[in-house]
């Protein structure tokens, strides 16, 4: 009985830490779309109410027509889209050159690869202007992808290589028996295996070259050209900020993380343990 009891115990205090967590994550989120959907004076009413009076779209329809939001979306969807393929590829091929080769210095270019991750990015927001400017790409939308792609490969590479550990190199060597060539033994046979790894690596580079900010805000002076975050953040005016056309475009912007997430969550969570158990 005392087990019993002890069991109830921690199976109550376990999931109610989980719910007083998600409850405080929840609470922005509810709040973001509660104000999304609220009349402009709604949003300073005192005392704060949780459903809207008022019920309005009023704020998603602005977000378009008196903002352009739909070059923004565009920027970003092409940037970061463009940056994760890019990034997915080379880490997927560092991952198994790393993984199925031996070569003279592999563990220092991995610590190397490890090493990059622990500098603070704005130390690199001049060296990157300079490189953009002297090549003619600052201000343009591959010069931009060109910066999320550094950011994002390393620490994919990283992950990809974890993974790659787990898979055995027989398999390879069974492909190549059966007359595959080392290219053919990659895309035919061990790369569908790390799709979880894929999956997970992707979601990472996804999110946070959607969500940056500050390279996108500075190394972009056209406009046309900022990306969605530039463009919330522009909503902040000196005199006035509208708190329901922000959160309406917030919520507009979380909408491709969520999506993403929820049909991969399963590979991410599985592509994140398989790569950080072997080393």
């Amino acid at each position: 009985m005392n087990k019993k009891w002890s069991k109830a115990i921690n199976n109550i205090l376990t999931y109610g830490a989980c719910l007083a967590g998600s409850f405080f994550v929840l609470i922005p989120v509810l709040w973001m779309i509660s104000t999304s959907l609220k009349t402009e004076p709604e949003t300073f009413a005192i005392p704060p109410r949780w459903i809207p009076e008022t019920v309005t779209l009023a704020s998603y329809k602005a977000m378009w027509v008196d903002y352009p939001f739909l070059y923004y979306f565009r920027n970003s969807i092409i940037v970061t889209l463009t940056a994760v393929v890019i990034s997915i590829s080379i880490s997927c091929l560092t991952g198994y050159g790393v993984t199925r080769f031996r070569f003279r210095g592999k563990e220092s270019f991995l610590g190397f690869v490890l090493l990059t991750q622990m500098f603070p990015s704005v130390m690199l927001l001049v060296p990157y202007y300079k490189v953009l400017n002297t090549y003619g790409l600052s201000n343009t939308l591959i010069g931009l992808s060109l910066v999320y792609i550094s950011f994002t490969v390393p620490f994919c590479s990283w992950m990809m290589v974890g993974y790659f550990k787990t898979i055995p190199l027989e398999l390879d060597e069974a492909a190549i028996i059966d007359g595959c060539s080392r290219w053919q033994a990659f895309v035919k046979i061990t790369l569908p295996v790390v799709i979880p790894g894929v999956a997970s690596s992707a979601i990472y580079a996804f999110v946070t070259c959607w969500n940056e900010y500050m390279f996108a805000n500075l190394l972009m002076a056209d406009g046309k050209l900022k990306t969605v975050s530039v463009g919330i953040a522009e909503l902040n005016g000196y005199y006035k900020i509208m708190w329901n056309d922000l959160m309406a475009s917030s919520v507009v912007a979380s909408i491709p993380l969520v999506i993403g997430f929820i049909f991969l969550q399963k590979y991410f969570i599985g592509g994140l343990t398989a790569g950080a158990v072997k080393s």
